[in-house]
């Protein structure tokens, strides 16, 4: 079976939440409107950790996917992330996004209790099963404490609709062993701040949080690198380390917001339990965002 080839520059979307903590419509539209058009990303990955999906009810999830697939049109490629540890809601989700037309389904691999590989791999099956869509892979065992081998890669990957993996950890030995054993599979870099070291590496793209704000500069080293320019790589990987390293000191998707209110965006804000924005931190955001981009 044949799907859509994916790959470049894609940004892990945001959620515009009102005070009260509801989902804002028109906020997630600028959103959308803000990456393709002034960030030029390939693709956007919408639910997320960075749109805070764990925090949201199914009706909301469907609400987001509706959203930004009406704002997005097929202008550029878009991945639903459906994975939850309620397998049921993954596989509804899965049939809800394929029937708007999404490029691809993603998944995180279940987390919290102890899965065995079996457990996972079986996940991965159920969910694609219910779809006539391929599957990305999400793998961020920093936060879910689950870790998958080559072997097991090459296990999950005789299901020909898991096509590819997002690639969010440190590991770089298991990134070389990966594109070596996989070179057909579409293979993304989750951390924004390796992103030079993973092209040279041989990722197929990149998918990030900060790319909502930082876009431009993650193609210019996405493609310098690729290229063979690593001199420009690594200068424009600086420049955003030093960004991503005042946006983290300062709370990551807070201020990956106000950054964006900055811009004339409507970012809102975070849902509960995350805290809420203290005068100080948005004076400082303010700083990052006019010390990056004017």
């Amino acid at each position: 079976m044949a799907y859509k080839k994916l790959g470049g520059i894609y940004s892990a979307l945001l959620t515009s939440f009102d005070q009260e903590g509801k989902v804002n419509e028109n906020g997630v539209r600028q959103l959308v409107r803000h990456n393709i058009d002034v960030c030029k990303v390939d693709g956007l990955y919408v639910g997320g950790s960075t749109g805070e999906n764990f925090l949201l009810s199914t009706d909301e999830k469907k609400k987001i996917f509706e959203i930004a697939k009406d704002e997005a049109k097929d202008q550029v490629q878009l991945i639903a992330q459906v994975g939850s540890l309620n397998i049921n809601e993954s596989v509804e989700l899965a049939k809800y996004v394929t029937d708007l037309g999404y490029d691809s389904l993603s998944a995180v691999t279940p987390f919290y209790y102890k899965f065995s590989f079996d457990e996972i791999k079986d996940y991965y099956n159920t969910i694609t099963a219910a779809a006539d869509n391929q599957m990305v892979v999400y793998f961020i065992p920093f936060l879910t404490g689950v870790n998958i081998s080559v072997d097991q890669f090459k296990s999950l990957f005789e299901n020909e609709k898991i096509t590819g993996v997002k690639f969010t950890a440190g590991d770089f030995f298991l990134l070389e062993r990966f594109r070596k054993a996989f070179p057909d599979k579409t293979l993304f870099a989750g951390f924004d701040e390796m992103m030079l070291p993973a092209t040279v590496l041989g990722v197929d793209g990149a998918i990030g949080s900060t790319f909502n704000v930082n876009g431009v500069r993650a193609r210019q080293i996405f493609e310098a690198a690729r290229s063979g320019d690593i001199k420009t790589a690594l200068e424009v990987q600086h420049v955003t380390n030093d960004f991503i390293s005042d946006v983290l000191a300062n709370g990551l998707y807070g201020t990956l917001k106000i950054c964006l209110q900055e811009a004339g965006v409507d970012a809102g804000y975070c849902r509960k339990p995350m805290g809420p924005y203290s005068e100080e931190m948005i004076t400082r955001a303010k700083e990052i965002y006019h010390k990056y981009f004017n």
